[in-house]
């Protein structure tokens, strides 16, 4: 019985040996894209009636990484918003430098006081556009999902 329970042992031990991970079983996740998000969401609002400033921030999904990579952006405004009377943005250029061990920067919009027209588009976009790096822009696939951010005034 004592050479049964050795034995049983010995076995169970050589299986859990040789069906453990291996260290290539897993590769690395590697793929490098930029999305830009609030809450985890693609769309947002912000009031008609607010006095304040927005922080959307862009992401920078990568492993750690030590370069720096210039993102491009585009802010379009729907025909019910104007600049100066409705929003205004704070930064002076279209791009954003994320510099080694930085994985998210801001896009800063100061919101003014205005009434709508409700016929019109009142929406603001920041669409991403491209980077000195050729990562992807957006979520991996087809969809690219989270490559733009929508900001309605309401």
């Amino acid at each position: 019985m004592r050479y049964i329970k050795g034995y049983y042992s010995l076995f169970l031990v050589s299986i859990l040996f040789f069906t453990s991970c291996g260290l290539d079983e897993n590769p690395v996740y590697d793929l490098k894209f930029f999305h830009i998000m609030v809450n985890e969401s693609s769309s947002v609002t912000v009031s008609a009636k607010a006095n304040t400033i927005g922080t959307y921030n862009i992401y920078f999904s990568t492993p750690a990484t030590g370069e720096t990579v210039t993102l491009t952006y585009e802010v379009v405004a729907g025909d019910g918003l104007k600049e100066g009377v409705d929003f205004r943005l704070l930064q002076d250029e279209n791009s954003i430098t994320f510099l080694p061990g930085i994985y998210d920067m801001p896009v800063r919009i100061q919101w003014i006081a205005h009434p709508l027209d409700p016929t019109k588009d009142n929406s603001l976009k920041i669409r991403l556009i491209g980077n000195d790096k050729g990562y992807s822009i957006g979520f991996p696939g087809p969809a690219r999902h989270q490559s733009e951010l929508t900001i309605t005034k309401v």
